[in-house]
């Protein structure tokens, strides 16, 4: 093997779309910052407990882990930030209002998945920790949807569900641990068949219940029908109720808002709204969220939290390919004119590189197509698309 391959599904980041992928990243750090969104560096290793717990065991597929040789105990290289975010609020801000974090980082995982179809995804997120009520789930699927767009992602549409309701129908007909995850299997493929044959013991109207969700799937007008054909439990209104008001909240910013009653991605993470964005152009989800409000009791201080990540490396594989930045090109002589010049010029954002002797051979691999000239005892920038070839 040579010893410069990559591992699969492990890629460099070249230096065009590098630059783009860090102007997005620093654009949306700022958005939501002036949203109110404090910024966290969590770390890459963190003890395995800390990673995975009350997460689900998808999650503990995804985390590489690591013996450390000073402790003895299993570590895992972070696949998630959100649970560290978590960790953040509950066990070392310890605030007791609102709290708003946000994050920009790599994490990794053990199998590629996402847009991107890497190992290595550069996560952006912000998550809201301390309030338990919709206005929250608003205020974050707002900052998310403010966040693709603020990327050049147009024509979005977002699709809703609710755990909550399968929960609820769970417990009134009190389904074992393995009728339960055979259930949930067939409604994630929305097999109605499969669902109407594991409940053939229950009650009719739950089982009924339980097809149904197979076919609650489209507009707002689905919310209607779902009051209509769900039992009258007031964890389900509540769902619904909470659904209508999303999608009332989220109109003026001109995304297309579905339902999918059957959509139950994170079940056993998520506790209330889960929702995921979708673009043309896109085979898959561009960002995902939800509510999850029992994740922090691991750290022994649950609270409820909202919030959405998305793959940086994902989002821009639909964009058009990024281009270098042209540059201008300075001569390398001693004058203390040209040194002023160039500085003001690098201050204004743009980018100067200074020749060095003995490569004007290779002016082309600079990108530069204008250069600084003296006339007079000023020194001007010139146009020299020549400096490309």
């Amino acid at each position: 093997m040579r010893n410069w391959l990559l591992p699969e599904y492990i890629e460099d980041v070249l230096p065009a779309e590098a630059a783009r992928m860090e102007d997005l990243r620093r654009r949306l750090l700022d958005l939501f910052k002036v949203n109110g969104y404090e910024f966290v560096i969590p770390p890459m290793l963190e003890y395995l407990e800390s990673l995975i717990t009350g997460v689900g065991h998808d999650l503990d597929l995804a985390t590489f882990k690591v013996v450390d040789q000073l402790s003895g105990r299993l570590m895992g290289v972070r696949a998630d930030t959100t649970p560290q975010a978590a960790r953040i609020d509950a066990h070392i801000l310890n605030r007791q209002g609102v709290t708003r974090l946000c994050y920009a980082g790599s994490v990794l995982r053990t199998n590629p998945d996402g847009l991107a179809q890497t190992r290595e995804p550069l996560q952006i997120g912000a998550e809201l920790f301390g309030h338990a009520g919709v206005e929250s789930d608003v205020e974050i699927q707002r900052l998310m949807i403010k966040s693709l767009q603020a990327v050049g992602v147009q024509s979005l549409h977002i699709d809703f569900s609710h755990v909550g309701i399968f929960g609820s129908l769970v417990s009134q007909s009190r389904l074992s641990g393995p009728l339960e995850q055979a259930v949930y299997a067939a409604l994630q493929s929305k097999d109605q068949a499969t669902v109407r044959e594991l409940t053939t013991n229950l009650d009719a109207g739950t089982r009924a219940a339980l097809c149904s969700l197979t076919e609650l799937n489209g507009g707002v007008e689905i919310l209607s029908e779902a009051e209509s054909r769900l039992p009258d439990h007031a964890e389900i209104r509540q769902a619904i109720r909470d659904l209508r008001h999303v999608s009332e909240q989220l109109a003026d910013l001109g995304v297309d808002a579905c339902f999918d009653l059957s959509e139950l991605r994170g079940y056993h993470y998520h506790s209330g709204i889960v929702f995921a964005a979708y673009a043309q152009g896109y085979a898959g989800p561009l960002a995902l969220g939800g509510r999850y409000d029992e994740v922090g009791s691991a750290f022994g201080r649950a609270r409820p939290a909202t919030g959405f990540s998305l793959d940086l490396r994902g989002v821009v594989t639909a964009l058009p390919p990024a281009e270098r930045q042209k540059a201008i090109l300075a001569p390398y002589v001693g004058d203390a004119g040209l040194l002023l010049k160039i500085e003001a010029l690098r201050a204004d954002g743009e980018v100067v590189v200074q020749e060095l002797p003995g490569h004007e051979a290779h002016r082309a691999e600079l990108g530069c197509d204008r250069r600084l000239e003296k006339q007079g005892t000023q020194w001007l920038v010139v146009s020299a698309p020549e400096l490309l070839n």
